[in-house]
């Protein structure tokens, strides 16, 4: 069984001393105003060696795990899936490790992931919180447990929080829309008090009023989570047939945008002719679609960037101020909601 390699073999390889190696390996060359060129080398020399660091002792020296939860909603949505893995590569460049859960819309679930990852010592979560779960928020406060909220937040909690301006997105949205010569256009959107989902439907309605278009009205529909798809089905086909015709349909979410895509489909509508497609954030289900499709992209790496970078700073500085970022996201228009003739 080979030796573990040490700090003491790394120094002994570069010719410098144990101390260097390990302010280098920790991070801490800025402190110890190592040069760039000699910690790029004392990296290079532990890569090679293929030096392992002792997690157990280094925990015991700093009181720390080294590891975050994140908890989101659905880890196999892209949406979540992209921002976990930035999550994932920022944590690791500050020597953490992460550990996902799916609290799938759950409060229920959502505290019993918070209870485990508590047990396991994290140092501090990300988290996408669901409805419900202002408590748990609540203890995480009351415990000084380090924490970041992402995507959504509760405004009467004061909180870190890295977010993007919904209420913007989804007005440039539907204005896209309106000036694009659509009339009858509707969004889809879920059942939820959550501020992302309210902003959303907020953006929506505003860009209809501001606009004075007589002949534009909004028409909410709003699906449950756990039966979004069958409920989306109900909703379009309700409008198919009845006295409502509509030319477009706004999206809350990729999710429901793959539900809506679907059945339109099935029943063989074209997509822009017979009614144009907007929707918030890409999937990469998009990518297979006949029409190239219109959506809101959201800034995920720059959100699971400061979420991390926060985070870090909240778990070696526990007294700072709560710190509070608002992003903007970018309408990518293409095909789906091309003008009208």
């Amino acid at each position: 069984m080979n030796k573990k390699v040490s700090l003491k073999d790394i120094a002994k390889a570069v010719g410098v001393s144990t101390a260097l190696v390990s302010y280098v390996l920790n991070n801490k060359e800025k402190e110890a105003r190592v040069g760039k060129q000699i910690a790029e080398v004392i990296r290079k020399k532990a890569a090679e060696l293929n030096y392992q660091p002792n997690q157990i002792a280094k925990s015991l020296k700093s009181g720390k795990s080294f590891t975050i939860g994140l908890i989101v909603a659905d880890i196999s949505n892209p949406f979540f899936a992209n921002i976990a893995r930035t999550i994932e590569d920022e944590a690791k460049k500050n020597n953490y490790t992460v550990i996902f859960g799916s609290s799938d819309e759950n409060a229920e679930k959502s505290q019993d992931l918070m209870d485990v990852l508590i047990k396991r010592q994290v140092d501090g979560f990300i988290i996408a919180p669901t409805e419900h779960t202002e408590a748990q928020i609540n203890y995480l406060n009351a415990s000084n447990i380090p924490f970041v909220l992402i995507d959504r937040y509760f405004p009467e909690i004061k909180t870190n929080y890295v977010i993007t301006d919904n209420f913007k997105a989804a007005y440039q949205a539907t204005s896209h829309l309106i000036n694009n010569g659509y009339k009858r256009i509707a969004m889809i959107a879920y059942k939820s008090n959550l501020i992302h989902m309210q902003e959303r439907i907020k953006g929506y309605t505003m860009a209809i009023k501001d606009h004075k278009v007589k002949s534009v009205k909004p028409l909410l529909f709003e699906v449950a989570y756990d039966h979004a798809e069958l409920e989306i089905q109900k909703q379009i086909e309700s409008l198919i047939n009845g006295g409502q015709t509509i030319d477009a349909l706004f999206f809350a979410t990729n999710t429901l945008s793959i539900y809506g895509l679907k059945f339109l489909n099935n029943k063989r509508l074209k997509i822009p002719d017979d009614v144009a497609i907007v929707c918030f954030d890409e999937g990469d289900a998009f990518d297979f679609f006949y029409c190239p499709l219109t959506y809101v992209k959201q800034p995920l790496i720059e959100v699971a960037r400061q979420a991390v970078k926060i985070l870090v700073n909240q778990i070696s500085h526990p007294k700072q101020d709560e710190t509070q970022v608002l992003l903007d996201s970018d309408l990518i228009i293409r095909e789906s909601s091309r003008k009208t003739k």
